[in-house]
């Protein structure tokens, strides 16, 4: 059987030598004669793990020592909830800044738990743009300011990071992080769901300035405070332990491939490789504006949607897989993340240029 050469949006491609690694070692881990799924949270062994891929974590991101890093679990769609939890009082204001589907969801998520306001939003021009920082209406007494950094589903990405003051930012980076550098230390909160960028599924970082964590708005169950979590370094309970085994893999992974200087200068590659193919083929087309184009997720329309399942069809044949859009959307979305190589993306486009040239 093949490997093929994988776009989907996520769970989304691993690197290969990650999987081959965690293949060799998925029966015995290291001494430990035991898969590290079978040995306990609290052993030496898997601690010593945990400490060394938060460390890399760390060195990648060039995360300041007044910032915990929290290895999580619940998805980023547990946290759209659990954030206001932790930083607001019911009553609160919190500032949400909408530029698609997943920054939609996390304000309403949030609603039951602060008064989640529209402080900007693309919507209005079908999400074609991240909101221009001028006409955003912030409110210097929210909790936070909350904002989506890549928008898998609509292809949009801020490329800046925003201004909001002294008010905490808090991001869903969820399928843009470690893609390229970026100041931490202008964030009150960054969280990412793991299945895109940084492993498997089930796995949630969370990296929170420490002040934050003093927040104690509300009565809420230990579980679901952050406070907590960072206490017992991650281990308040039994983690996702294959997940960060996994995470930990693709540290250093990135690590070897440069870090994220290198990874950023490769996806942008990829990404204007894609994006020159679709603007001069007169076949296929994106809606979203140059300045705002996702380097992540790449959504293509057809000139003729009778023609999408040809299209995935002998994509399929020709090893192509996960190219099908968003069911909100239509159409096709090529996802290239960091897994996704170079060799990757220049099949896919040979192939978009003779489907065009026979069916154009």
């Amino acid at each position: 059987m093949t490997r093929a050469y994988n776009f989907s949006a996520g769970p989304a491609a691993l690197p290969e030598p990650v999987l081959r690694q965690a293949q060799q070692e998925l029966l015995e881990w290291g001494s430990a004669r035991a898969s590290v799924m079978e040995i306990s949270h609290r052993g030496a062994a898997f601690m010593a793990m945990a400490a060394e891929a938060e460390q890399d974590l760390r060195d990648l991101l060039a995360i300041p020592a007044n910032y915990r890093v929290l290895f999580m679990q619940g998805g980023a769609t547990q946290h759209f909830a659990q954030i206001p939890m932790n930083l607001a009082r019911q009553e609160q204001s919190a500032d949400y800044v909408i530029s698609g589907a997943w920054g939609e969801k996390a304000r309403a998520e949030a609603a039951p738990h602060v008064r989640a306001r529209i402080c900007a939003s693309s919507a209005a021009g079908g999400f074609r743009d991240v909101p221009a920082t001028a006409d955003w209406k912030l409110d210097p007494q929210a909790a936070y300011v909350h904002y989506t950094t890549n928008e898998t589903i609509h292809g949009v990405q801020f490329h800046a990071i925003p201004d909001v003051g002294e008010v905490p930012l808090v991001a869903d980076m969820s399928s843009d992080i470690l893609s390229a550098p970026i100041d931490v230390s202008r964030f009150g909160i960054i969280y990412a769901g793991a299945q895109k960028n940084i492993g498997a599924s089930g796995l949630v970082i969370l990296i929170v300035r420490e002040d934050l964590l003093e927040r104690h708005p509300r009565p809420i169950a230990r579980i679901f405070r952050y406070a907590e979590h960072a206490k017992a370094d991650s281990l308040f309970n039994t983690p996702n332990t294959f997940g960060w085994y996994l995470s930990a893999l693709v540290f250093k992974w990135l690590k070897g491939e440069g870090g994220l200087a290198a990874i950023e200068a490769r996806n942008r590659r990829k990404a204007e490789l894609l994006y020159t193919l679709i603007d001069e083929s007169g076949f296929y087309s994106n809606p979203v504006s140059a300045d705002s184009r996702s380097r992540m997720n790449v959504p293509f329309f057809l000139p003729n949607a009778a023609l999408d399942s040809l299209f995935l069809q002998e994509a399929d044949a020709a090893n192509l897989v996960g190219l099908k859009g968003h069911r909100v959307l239509g159409g096709m979305r090529a996802s290239i993340y960091n897994a996704t190589s170079l060799q990757a993306v220049e099949v896919l486009a040979d192939f978009m240029r003779d489907f065009a040239r026979r069916h154009g």
